[in-house]
């Protein structure tokens, strides 16, 4: 289970992927091996057609003729990245007043509208972008297109729209975060690791920010943000590519270009010295997580990295599983995360949550062995083309549908370019037992670490009688 609240929409993968991945033995990635070998002619066989209209929209299109369906979407190059402390959530808050109309289409009207037509609609937010998304009957695409080119622009802020709106955030808010303590752990774990870099803040917001935001906030974060030349949109389907692009540019052509929107250009410090918190909160048992500076994808060790990762925390038969649920019996479950396709560099981390009859000093001690044991021995082969094999099929499987396929596009190119797709499984083979311990090695250092402990306490009573 990822303890983020915020990563839940994997790049690639599905149920299929989580069955398969997950043998103890890892029989199953045998069997994959020879489909794996066709991976790069997967890949690379798709015909992806780029283009840039001239008010500075991207256009990314892939034709997908096996079902007669279309997915949609655009990803706004904001988050919570962008944020600041006092304005925080603004991102957040701006998806959910995207559905509440414009002159052209009322209040609520989109929703209803895709309903109509059979479709799927839905939104998120992360730190470095706001995604909206529609699959749709391919002959129903020209609606979809409307409504979105409409909106991009012409979004109403009625003000009673927008205190509505809050109490759903509020109680958002209040669900992922205050009465969820893996939440607030993740939260807090992210304030500690990051001093200066707006990765510290959720893209939820903090509650103060939320109850604060007014329309006029909103309005003028979406006029900076929600502009054609800080959009990207892609759609992969039944459809003629060349048509498709027409379509596209007769609805969004003639939305103005704005200001490039003002670029992030902070950088965290390196950290000079571990970092620990503390949460004491009720909760049913206690939590670490643990965690480094790591960097994304402009570095080659990015691709060790994502494979050490899976090695260490990816399903049942990864280490921190093996050693501290199954043999040490110390832990409940175990895992971990890293993305190498974050805008900046992020952070690697590592979670457990501790059995009642043992101590969080016990798990912490039994994690900090895994990570030593990586700098001193080299993994074996068996786990190295395990892990290898792991990401391979989940990346593949997620081609075989074309929400996940216009998704790992639009990750892609959010991060650098979607070209990067095509080197993922090359450089991911590439990596060797080596490189395993040499990144290690390299970030995994005490000085450079943050921990987050949770710590349950008794539920308060009730109040006194008077």
């Amino acid at each position: 289970m990822c303890p983020w609240p915020w990563r839940c929409d994997p790049p690639f993968g599905g149920a299929l992927y989580n069955v398969l991945v997950t043998s103890r033995r890892g029989c199953t990635c045998l069997v994959l091996a020879a489909l794996l070998a066709l991976a790069p002619l997967v890949v690379r066989a798709e015909e992806v057609v780029e283009a840039i209209l001239e008010n500075g929209l991207k256009v990314l299109l892939l034709e997908d003729h096996r079902s007669p369906v279309i997915t949609l979407q655009i990803w706004y190059r904001v988050g919570s990245r962008n944020e600041r402390v006092g304005l925080s959530g603004l991102s957040h808050y701006l998806e959910h007043m995207m559905f509440k109309g414009t002159p052209r289409y009322g209040p609520r009207v989109y929703a209803r509208l895709v309903d109509e037509q059979g479709g799927q609609d839905n939104a998120f937010t992360s730190r470095d972008a706001t995604v909206y998304f529609v699959s749709v009957v391919a002959d129903k695409i020209d609606l979809i297109l409307d409504l979105e080119a409409d909106r991009m622009r012409h979004l109403l802020f009625d003000p009673r729209e927008v205190d509505s709106e809050r109490k759903v955030i509020v109680e958002e808010r209040r669900t992922r975060t205050e009465d969820d303590p893996i939440g607030t752990l993740a939260e807090e774990f992210h304030l500690a690791a990051f001093t200066a870099h707006p990765y510290r803040i959720p893209p939820v917001g903090f509650m103060n920010d939320i109850q604060r935001l007014s329309a006029d906030d909103l309005r003028a974060w979406y006029n900076t943000y929600y502009l054609p030349n800080n959009a990207i949109l892609v759609a992969v389907g039944d459809f003629k590519a060349s048509e498709m692009l027409e379509k596209v540019r007769a609805r969004f052509g003639a939305v103005s270009r704005g200001p490039d929107p003002p670029r992030v250009t902070i950088v965290e410090p390196e950290q000079r010295g571990e970092r620990r918190v503390w949460v004491r909160r009720e909760a049913q048992l206690p939590a670490i997580f643990v965690g480094y500076h790591t960097p994304n994808h402009r570095s080659p060790d990015a691709y060790p990295l994502e494979v050490l990762s899976t090695v260490l925390s990816a399903g049942r038969a990864s280490r921190l599983y093996q050693r501290l649920v199954y043999e040490q019996r110390l832990a409940l479950d175990a895992g971990g995360d890293y993305t190498h396709l974050s805008i900046d560099p992020d952070s690697f981390t590592f979670y457990a949550t501790v059995l009642p009859d043992k101590t969080v000093g016990e798990v912490e001690r039994a994690l900090m062995a895994e990570v030593e044991r990586l700098k001193t021995e080299l993994v074996s082969e068996e786990e190295l083309q395990r892990a290898k094999n792991q990401i391979e099929s989940a990346f593949l499987f997620g081609q075989d549908s074309v929400h996940a396929r216009a998704s790992t596009l639009g990750r892609y190119e959010l991060a650098a370019s979607w070209r990067l797709r095509d080197e993922f499984l090359p450089r991911i083979r590439a990596v060797t037992r080596e490189d395993l311990q040499r990144v290690a090695r390299q970030y995994f250092i005490r000085d450079h670490q943050t921990t987050a402990i949770l710590i349950p306490v008794p539920p308060a009573g009730p109040a006194p009688a008077r």
